[in-house]
């Protein structure tokens, strides 16, 4: 999270570098085309509580702010990088994330819309959870955006490797596929872990699971040399992702808590991935 001008610090934890400071500040000293995938979640302007950060700007503000932001993620960003940037509008404020991808146009190509679907109801059951909304005017509001973003638009993507199996197996022989995988399309159902207290959350109000960005790094594809980028690490999850999939992390985060938090689950990670090995 980032809002005002603080001096930054930089440590590492295993493989990965974690720095408290201003996401701002830092990217603007990261050097030119120096990481292959950015996955972030940056605060939404939706009033959420976060220790450090005041999230609720004025729009303009916001937007102004996060154009800022991604031109700095754009500069990093290697030439065949993505950069998957999961944003969500809110029933009062729907037209914010589509706002700021228009402000985005001059400095990224679109290159894929994902929906995140965090709950869904099929017949009468309802897989996944959901925040409920206590109004008369609105329906709960189920899904996130999940923004790929590239220089050009013509980046590779592994869409079998982030697929599905075929439910129907006759498909595979029928239509000549070499594997039991399909592409999953833009709408990617990944629920949230049960939690019962915030806690279990690391006091943190908008965490997501580590499944998104592993899907986001399947996705684009990555090598023993691809280095990932947070500008808004949070709690680390985006990094457990990376330490998982074995590659390097590079997470950004203003308060000092959140990264401690970070520090402990990475530290967590790799010790039980030692200890599986």
């Amino acid at each position: 999270m980032t809002q005002t001008k603080t001096r930054s610090r930089r440590e590492s934890v295993g493989r990965h570098t974690l720095i408290r400071g201003d996401a701002l500040n830092v990217l603007r000293r990261m050097p030119a085309a120096s990481v292959d995938v950015a996955v972030t979640s940056p605060p939404y302007n939706i009033g959420l509580a976060y220790r450090s950060y005041r999230d609720r700007r004025t729009e303009n503000d916001y937007l102004d702010w996060m154009a800022d932001i991604c031109a700095q993620v754009a500069r990093v960003l290697k030439p065949g990088g993505s950069f998957f940037l999961n944003i969500a509008g809110s029933s009062s404020q729907p037209w914010l994330p589509f706002e700021l991808m228009v402000r985005l146009r001059d400095i990224f190509v679109l290159q894929n819309h994902i929906t995140w679907i965090k709950s869904v109801a099929i017949d009468d059951i309802t897989h996944g959870h959901f925040k409920p909304v206590n109004s008369p005017r609105y329906v709960n509001r189920n899904h996130e955006h999940v923004f790929h973003l590239t220089h050009h638009g013509d980046v590779p993507v592994q869409r079998l490797a982030a697929g599905v199996p075929f439910t129907d197996k006759s498909n595979i022989a029928r239509r000549n596929h070499a594997v039991d995988r399909r592409c999953r399309g833009d709408t990617w159902f990944i629920p949230y872990e049960t939690v019962q207290t915030r806690k279990q959350k690391f006091l943190h109000p908008g965490t997501f699971p580590v499944a998104l960005p592993t899907a986001c790094l399947t996705l684009h594809g990555i090598d023993a040399q691809s280095v990932l980028l947070d500008p808004f690490m949070g709690t680390g999850t985006s990094l457990l992702a990376a330490e998982e999939m074995g590659i390097r992390g590079i997470g950004v985060e203003i308060d000092t808590r959140y990264v401690a938090v970070a520090r402990e689950r990475l530290r967590e990670k790799i010790s039980a991935q030692k200890t599986s090995s």
